[in-house]
Parts: C-alpha cells; structure tokens; sequence
C-alpha cells in the first residue's frame, strides 16, 4: 500500500475507503486559525496531562506566558549577543522577560544525584 493511497493530500473530503483505512482523526486547529503550532503544543500539554480513562477537561492553562510570542533561551553571552543582532535586524516587536543572563535553580530543585557515586570497583556483567 502507498501512502497515497490512505494520505491524501487536497482539500476534498475523505474517501470513504480512505476513512476505513485509518483510525479515529481529530481534525483541529485554534479558534480563528492563527497559530496552529502553538495550539498543537497546549493540546498535546493536555493530553499528557490526561489519565487516558475519562474525557474530562483536565487542569492545564489554556495559555501560557508566552502565548502569542516565539522565546529565545540564549546560554552563553554570544549567544545572548547573536540574538540581539537578529532582533536589531529583523523588524520584531520584543522585550526582554528575565534579563540575568546566569541561571539559577529554584530551592524547590533537587540538586543532589539520586544515583550512587560510583565506589570504583568493577561491575561483573553477565554474559
């Protein structure tokens, strides 16, 4: 069977041997259609929150901070300097969320490996 045949690609409706040939589809988009990458991440976010037993709505924010904005994360300070660059170039309305540039875990985090340090002696593996 070639992808064509069960992956069609024009605006037409599904065939129904088309249909039959493939499991349950959920056709979707935000409301308006005006960023369907962004939509596609909050709704697979609340699928992972789901249990996968019921359909009810499950606790994630429709939204988040960044909602209608792509972020740049840079790491080091060229990083930083080769973002800016871009921004300075490209026309973007931007502003800066979190200017400190060395981060830093939240007290919350657990720092400490949970694996044991290695005490030097050789593993026998089984054969």
């Amino acid at each position: 069977m070639r992808a064509k045949e069960f992956i069609p690609e024009s605006e037409t409706p599904l065939r129904d041997d088309v249909k039959n040939a493939q499991h349950t589809v959920h056709r979707m988009r935000d409301v308006g259609g005006y960023d369907r990458v962004y939509h596609m991440n909050r709704i697979m976010m609340a699928s992972a929150m789901a249990d996968g037993k019921s359909t009810d709505a499950v606790d994630v924010p429709v939204s988040s901070w960044s909602e209608k904005y792509n972020t740049a994360h840079p790491y080091t300070d060229a990083e930083y300097n080769m973002v800016k660059a871009a921004l300075n170039t490209i026309p973007s309305e931007h502003n800066v969320v979190s200017s400190d540039k060395q981060s830093k875990e939240l007290d919350s985090v657990h720092k400490a490996s949970p694996v044991p340090q290695n005490s030097g002696k050789k593993i026998k593996r089984r054969s």
